[in-house]
């Protein structure tokens, strides 16, 4: 094993050995921001009625955010996908194709959702391990995560993108500062395209040069694990009340009602209005309710992954809690002066993409993170004359790198692979040494282009 790769594994046992779980570094967040409201002026008082205010203003926000998760799992492990995941499995024929395979489709299929590519990707790289003889599972393992170490919230289900496109997910205060910023001024830059390209071909290219030989290779019984297919089974009713559990009528009647809709909506508003992000949401519900085609498989699935969701429940509030005291008393103007000050229209993108990943280790939520930062880096966005749309996707590639090294958003894969932090993070720590400059530098290479 390299240098870069035992640096990595040590670095991730001090994050396991020293770092608070990420509920506590919310809290600690509030504390944070709680006193220093104090500091600007505003009594305890006012600044815990601004905390209490705001708590509830994401609350559409962060259902929506658990659904992905939900929906994303649900499809993911279909009876159909799950099928065309082992097909796929088979693709590869030695370690290094293996971890390249992995990391190429991990990261595609994160451009299309999150939640999905994470459990798929996980899902793969269990089915290649058990396939392919001669293949790393920590390599493995580590290739599933890239997607949501590069390239996902350059994706479709960004959430800072979806964020600033729906009016009805903006807060108040941030709808003042910036207004809605639709995708096309986002997503829809040739220039976060360029990026999510260059991540993804640099990316697979390091995955497969790290992979170590057949003869250093650690199979999963090697790592003290079993191999065992998923299958959620619906079995036969033995009951008449259990009879529509087991039928598929009611999962093809609804599905049909939400078809209708989605036609009729894009009929009257255009393919684009499938990305708002209910209809987002909704398509994955659909897609997953047909391929489970009986509503008790469906409510397996969904049963399994509501405990992945327990992080965005408790988390959400308090970022909009925090995002409330920072608008309210001022101190998100004063930090929008301070980037404004400290930087240039062309300097900016690399504060910005410095500033988010550096946070990022401290609050590992994309969605949260960005309504904390939103409101001062798009006023000085504004004062500099930056591409708001471009802000976000500095953001997006920014907030991404902490991931690679952060083990809060790794927790649904390492369940499904039965792996611990350390075992992957040697290579995704790798991933990071190369990706912080690389991303640092098109940010501000691209913002250049964009007058």
């Amino acid at each position: 094993m390299n240098r870069l790769a035992r640096a990595g594994i040590k670095l991730s046992d001090w994050f396991e050995r020293w770092f608070p779980d990420s509920f506590v570094l919310a809290l600690c967040a509030v504390l944070a921001v709680f006193f220093a409201c104090l500091g600007a002026g505003a009594t305890p008082l006012q600044t815990a009625q601004w905390f209490g205010a705001g708590f509830w203003d994401l609350m559409k926000f962060t259902l929506q955010m658990a659904m992905v998760l939900v929906c994303g799992y649900a499809v993911a492990t279909s009876p159909a996908v799950y099928s065309l995941i082992q097909k796929l499995a088979g693709i590869p024929k030695n370690g290094r194709s293996a971890v390249a395979f992995v990391a190429l489709f991990s990261m595609l299929t994160s451009l299309l959702s999150w939640s999905f590519s994470l459990i798929f990707s996980g899902f793969l790289a269990r089915e290649v391990a058990h396939r392919v003889k001669g293949s790393d599972y920590r390599a493995l393992g580590a290739a599933a995560y890239m997607g949501l170490g590069s390239t996902w919230a350059l994706g479709l289900s960004s959430s800072a993108a979806l964020i600033m496109a729906a009016p009805g997910s903006i807060p108040p205060g941030l709808m003042q500062v910036s207004g809605v910023i639709p995708l096309s001024q986002t997503l829809g830059l040739w220039q976060s395209a360029l990026l999510a390209g260059l991540l993804i071909t640099v990316t697979v290219t390091i995955a497969a040069a790290s992979a170590p030989p057949a003869s250093a290779a650690k199979s999963m019984s090697d790592m003290g694990l079993a191999y065992e297919p998923v299958h959620f089974k619906s079995g036969k009713p033995t009951k008449p009340g259990e009879w529509l559990e087991h039928s598929p009528l009611l999962s093809v009647f609804l599905s049909l009602c939400g078809a209708g809709y989605l036609y009729a909506t894009v009929r009257d508003k255009g393919l684009s209005e499938l990305l708002e992000l209910n209809n987002y949401i909704f398509v994955f519900w659909i897609i997953g309710l047909l391929l489970h085609w009986r509503p008790r498989s469906y409510m397996q699935a969904v049963s399994a992954s509501v405990p992945a969701t327990a992080g965005i429940l408790i988390q959400y509030p308090l970022y909009a809690g925090i995002l409330k005291m920072l608008t309210e008393s001022g101190l998100a103007s004063s930090l929008a002066h301070l980037f404004v000050s400290a930087s240039t229209r062309e300097s900016y993108p690399l504060l910005v993409g410095v500033y988010s990943a550096v946070l990022g280790l401290f609050i590992p939520s994309g969605g949260g993170k960005w309504l904390i930062e939103a409101p001062y880096l798009l006023e000085a966005a504004k004062t500099l004359q930056v591409h708001l749309g471009w802000v976000v996707q500095i953001y997006n590639a920014a907030e991404a790198l902490p991931n690679l090294i952060h083990p809060f958003f790794m927790l649904p894969l390492l369940g499904i692979l039965g792996l611990k932090a350390r075992d992957i993070v040697g290579y995704t720590a790798l991933q990071f040494v190369v990706h912080v400059p690389l991303v640092l530098f098109m940010v501000w290479a691209l913002n250049l282009t964009l007058r």
